[in-house]
């Protein structure tokens, strides 16, 4: 007689947190301030304001941005201060720094806002492998809010997974 294949995982009280679920929408633009320096390295303080004057900042709207500048050239702070006065209307969210950083920013402030108590007392499988660029620093950030409420927290698939965390009782 043959057994029936029982989905053990399916009837555990497991519970999956994917952090690509909370990926927003929108498009991420990297500025490059290095075109409105001088020789790309000298920033002219006259010539740059007219720069910050003239450009059409609202085809950044609800874009998601990073300011930076590809060269070696030293940008005072106020400079990019004085970009993100102009993008503020129109922009989702300004970073200094490139994509990288604008991605861990945005998962920042969606990882502080996630409620985790439907996760209290509960396994929990934080899901890797995901199709969207979720950077690494935002599963550091969850499994900090997990770790207060979950019973055990472990990574990858539920096919195979690597243990991280256990409560002690």
């Amino acid at each position: 007689m043959e057994k029936e294949i029982v989905n053990r995982v399916a009837q555990s009280k497991l519970k999956t947190f994917d952090l690509e679920d909370y990926y927003p929408a929108g498009e991420r633009v990297v500025f490059d301030i290095k075109d409105w320096l001088f020789q790309g390295f000298v920033l002219r303080e006259k010539e740059f304001r007219d720069e910050v004057k003239n450009h059409d900042w609202s085809q950044y709207k609800d874009k998601y941005l990073a300011l930076t500048c590809t060269t070696d050239a030293i940008i005072p702070v106020w400079a990019y201060m004085l970009i993100t006065t102009a993008l503020q209307p129109f922009a989702k969210k300004i970073v200094l720094g490139d994509k990288k950083e604008l991605e861990t920013s945005i998962y920042q402030d969606i990882i502080s806002k996630i409620e985790v108590d439907e996760y209290k007392g509960l396994p929990v499988i934080i899901k890797g492998c995901s199709k969207k660029p979720v950077p690494d620093n935002a599963y550091l950030q969850i499994i900090q809010k997990l770790q207060l409420v979950a019973k055990s927290i472990m990574f990858g698939e539920a096919c195979s997974s690597v243990p991280l965390f256990k409560q002690k009782k």
